[in-house]
């Protein structure tokens, strides 16, 4: 049986799970939500940098990004920070959608997929 490694686990949810090689990271978003979607964006990148490396992996490694606007006129200005994430010869999959958020003031959510 593989071990499954919980990441900033509280009563309702992991913030980040890592089994057999895989990271999946949960929904992260801007902490400070008065931003345009330039900052949140670099905020929600920031947090999975630091998940990834909690869990043993990069940028590089990532797999898959799941990307939620809350307004599709964000997918530029949105865009222009995704360009400087990613690293040139390693962009993942994706999929952008427009999503009610759970607060209106969230501009953007990132769900990744990374291998370890």
């Amino acid at each position: 049986m593989t071990d499954i490694q919980r990441i900033d686990q509280n009563q309702r949810r992991s913030r980040g799970i890592v089994h057999n090689g895989l990271v999946f990271l949960a929904g992260q978003t801007a902490n400070d939500l008065s931003g345009d979607i330039r900052q949140q964006a670099r905020e929600a990148f920031a947090k999975v940098d630091d998940m990834l490396a909690q869990a043993g992996s990069d940028k590089t490694r990532v797999l898959s990004v799941t990307i939620w606007l809350g307004d599709m006129a964000d997918y530029d200005g949105f865009n222009e920070v995704w360009d400087g994430w990613i690293v040139k010869g390693e962009s993942p999959t994706r999929a952008c959608a427009k999503v009610a958020m759970h607060d209106p003031r969230v501009r953007v959510e990132l769900i990744v997929t990374a291998a370890q």
